[in-house]
């Protein structure tokens, strides 16, 4: 039976980085839910500098109906209600129209599209951090990658994430005989939630600029606590991530291509636990 690699860039506060297979550390490659940190930190960022209130209905900020119920906060903590993906989307390429008019006409629904009621229960919703960085780029007036420069990357002193990567320095999976395998489209509307590219290097720095040493105050409401573990993850068609830290300030960021998302969190929860237990 043919078997194939995974390429894998794992970064750690327990030694030093390493990668195998064709992985690097300093090649863009999709990080998928991972840019949601950014989003839920610029959020919370621009919150504390008084550009919007976490309190803030949908429609304040976006064409979305009046009376809701969903707050700004309701979509950072994933309590909107919201289902996880905007309704009716393609199989292969499931993003590549998702563009603002087709979120503004998700927006237009959004008070009949709830699966569960708003701010009772957290449901992951992709859509509600879609809508989230649109509410965002609202308030700030301009794009929302650059608001994420303004309030996030720029304060950490990070500059390799992005929304348009070099082409010559990205790192594409590639199939059997070397063909390149096709990627999801993530820059569209989808953006906010899932859409960003960035080194690895950049990301481990992401991650300890804001879990471990906390340069921009207390994590935000995107990251997820499982026992001494917080923790975020992210998967495209192509890739998986990790990132999670300890109290203690042990860290791990992993990055794989190809594999499944489901081991690439094993991995890294296995990494934080030998460094728990040295």
């Amino acid at each position: 039976m043919l078997r194939t690699r995974t390429p894998t860039c794992v970064l750690s506060s327990a030694s030093a980085p390493r990668t195998t297979d064709g992985h690097h550390l300093d090649r863009y490659v999709q990080i998928g839910s991972l840019t949601k940190v950014l989003t839920g930190t610029a959020f919370v960022r621009m919150a504390a500098a008084g550009l919007l209130d976490t309190a803030d209905p949908v429609e304040r900020w976006l064409p979305a109906p009046h009376g809701t119920g969903i707050t700004l906060q309701h979509l950072a903590e994933h309590t909107s209600g919201l289902p996880r993906q905007p309704p009716g989307l393609p199989g292969k390429d499931p993003y590549r129209g998702f563009d603002t008019t087709a979120l503004h006409q998700v927006l237009d629904t959004c008070d009949q599209i709830t699966v569960t009621p708003v701010g009772t229960a957290k449901e992951y919703s992709n859509l509600g951090y879609a809508i989230l960085g649109a509410a965002l780029s609202s308030a700030a007036q301009t794009s929302y990658e650059q608001l994420v420069h303004d309030h996030v990357l720029t304060p950490l002193g990070i500059g390799e994430i992005t929304a348009s990567p070099p082409p010559g320095r990205c790192l594409h999976p590639t199939g059997l005989f070397g063909r390149k395998r096709p990627q999801w489209t993530l820059d569209g509307g989808i953006l906010p939630a899932g859409g960003l590219w960035a080194t690895p290097r950049a990301t481990a720095d992401l991650l300890k600029g804001l879990l471990v040493d906390r340069k921009l105050g207390g994590p935000a409401p995107t990251w997820q606590t499982t026992g001494q573990v917080t923790w975020h993850n992210g998967a495209t068609r192509t890739s998986s991530a990790f990132a999670g830290a300890l109290p203690n300030g042990s860290w791990v960021l992993i990055h794989r291509i190809g594999g499944t998302s489901g081991d690439t969190d094993r991995m890294g929860v296995e990494l934080l636990r030998q460094q728990h237990d040295a």
